[in-house]
């Protein structure tokens, strides 16, 4: 992918994904529930083993991880990757993740998703290249994004379009649903 196309589409926040084995994510995408366990201190999280489940194939010898702490309201969004994958764990808060398919040759070419994780969904989603994504905070306390790529970070990987582009059209307002 070295240009990016962005679909056309409808305004709105595409399929809501609500099970990690939904027919209806975005091909190339996976959703992993993460292990928690609660007690009257606090819990505690596994995010990943090296080599294992979604970070599988991921080269240790490139492998970064990083974090990211973002205040209730905040959307970053949207950036895509050309070679880049990401895997995305909430360990603190909650996100309203945003997803779309910018790969012309993909199957579910323009299709959105909207994931709701973090603290009250533990899940790790994998987000492969030429997938746009952004996520917004939602509640009213900060959270935070660990996220692992396969990859070093490169800013000539990593291409940026605005979080209210229309072609886009994802629909960031409270839903009401």
């Amino acid at each position: 992918m070295t240009e990016v196309r962005i679909p056309a589409v409808e305004r709105g926040i595409g399929a809501v994904i609500s099970a990690p084995d939904s027919k209806h994510l975005i091909a190339g995408v996976r959703v992993l529930p993460v292990s928690l366990w609660a007690d009257d201190r606090g819990y505690f999280l596994e995010i990943s083993r090296m080599g294992k489940a979604l970070l599988e194939g991921f080269d240790p010898a490139t492998t970064q991880v990083s974090a990211a702490l973002t205040y209730p309201g905040a959307i970053k969004a949207f950036h895509f990757h050309r070679h880049q994958t990401d895997v995305w764990c909430v360990t603190q808060g909650m996100f309203q993740v945003a997803l779309v398919d910018l790969r012309p040759d993909s199957p579910t070419f323009g299709l959105k998703n909207t994931l709701y994780i973090g603290t009250l969904r533990p899940w790790q989603v994998l987000i492969p290249p030429g997938v746009g994504h952004g996520y917004k905070v939602i509640g009213t306390e900060p959270a935070m994004l660990v996220y692992v790529t396969n990859r070093f970070y490169n800013p000539e990987d990593e291409g940026r379009i605005p979080y209210n582009d229309p072609g886009i059209g994802y629909d960031w307002e409270l839903q009401h649903k």
